[in-house]
């Protein structure tokens, strides 16, 4: 049997970023699967915290260069590369001048809510996707975590359902507690569309808010982990109402790497 390709998306993995508990988890798991035979890719946004010479982050030419759409606007898409120290694990950095090249992550110096955070994550979710394609690596599994990773089970679903790079992939969406209050402006369903998205398949981002987001990753995800022991009432009631496809699987799980192992075997057997 070929090796099983695990695709890991994320907004942050140590040791090159940390904010919430999802950086250890994209740091250990990978490494952990990896052990077990499996190959992995790692992708992640750059950034501007992210310190691109002490980290030896280079660009990748190669996969540099292609531009993303984001509602009327298209963007340039560049793509670095650098490696986990003491660890066979690269890491790709998704990133572009206009969302990324900022001191700080999701809230500005005076803690407000960037109002383009939506457009980040639109731009991330589909960079993501056109740097497998250029990289012409076929992924198993496409492992989602976090809200901003959440529109990418949509789009393999739709846009890139007949692409011969994503025709067999599943994916897998991590629901953690990092939520936010803050609410997108109405155009957000406009700037997610990609082809044969429409209108209905996007319903759920009518809410421009974080459970808009957690509710489209929950739909379209062939499963869904809930990573975290304590959720928001509104949260847990999106995470009951999907028993056929919800597994829990929290750090604290002794066995957690095996457990994995064997998801990812069985989703994509």
């Amino acid at each position: 049997m070929s090796k099983l390709r695990i695709l890991y998306v994320a907004s942050e993995i140590n040791p090159f970023l940390q904010t919430s508990d999802v950086a250890d988890f994209v740091r250990k798991l990978p490494q952990a699967m990896q052990e077990r035979g499996m190959e992995i890719r790692i992708l992640v946004p750059r950034f501007g915290l992210i310190n691109e010479r002490k980290n030896r982050l280079h660009e990748v030419v190669r996969l540099s260069g292609i531009n993303i759409t984001v509602g009327d606007e298209e963007k340039p898409l560049i793509i670095k590369v650098a490696s986990i120290p003491n660890a066979k694990l690269q890491v790709y950095f998704i990133d572009n001048e206009d969302y990324f090249q900022r001191k700080h992550v999701f809230f500005d110096k005076d803690d407000r809510f960037y109002e383009d955070n939506d457009e980040r994550a639109i731009f991330f979710c589909k960079g993501v996707l056109e740097t497998v394609k250029k990289l012409g690596w076929s992924p198993d599994i496409v492992h989602c975590n976090d809200w901003m990773t959440a529109l990418i089970p949509l789009y393999l679903k739709t846009t890139y359902k007949n692409d011969p790079m994503f025709k067999d992939t599943k994916s897998v969406f991590s629901v953690y507690n990092n939520s936010f209050s803050y609410r997108f402006d109405a155009g957000l369903v406009e700037k997610a569309k990609a082809m044969d998205v429409d209108d209905d398949m996007l319903k759920y981002l009518k809410s421009a808010d974080f459970e808009g987001f957690i509710r489209m990753g929950c739909t379209y995800a062939d499963v869904v982990v809930k990573a975290d022991e304590d959720y928001s009432e509104s949260l847990n009631t999106i995470l009951n109402d999907l028993s056929d496809k919800k597994v829990e699987l929290t750090e604290e799980d002794e066995q957690v790497a095996e457990r994995y192992y064997n998801l990812y075997t069985e989703l994509a057997g």
